[in-house]
């Protein structure tokens, strides 16, 4: 099954703090989900100020600067992982380097049926 792993954090800790991990260590994260044939795809995100949220309301389109929701973390992140059950994904995404700083949301991909 898959889980769709969102990394959030504040953008200013995410590399500021002494347990911030460092891009190598995320890549090397990575790499080894991805050799166990467990990773579908992952991502960095821009920062948040290079977001724009999009509405639609009643037939008008509405955009606006920034994220949805004021929060003190922002989407930093994702991986987008193939685990047998949640108990693996939840193992997964303990060892996503950025959780030290942040949090990791663990949601299960809903498959739609044809």
């Amino acid at each position: 099954m898959k889980y769709l792993c969102l990394v959030y954090c504040e953008e200013e800790k995410l590399h500021g703090l002494p347990e911030s991990p460092e891009d190598a260590e995320c890549e090397a994260y990575c790499e080894t989900v991805e050799a166990s044939g467990q990773l579908v795809a992952a991502e960095a995100l821009e920062p948040v100020n290079t977001a724009v949220t999009v509405r639609l309301h009643q037939g008008t389109t509405s955009v606006t600067d920034g994220p949805f929701a004021e929060t003190k973390e922002q989407l930093a992140g994702f991986y987008l992982i193939d685990a047998r059950d949640l108990n693996q994904a939840i193992q997964l995404a303990a060892r996503i380097p950025a959780a030290r700083v942040g949090c990791v949301e663990v949601r299960p991909v809903r498959e739609l049926q044809p």
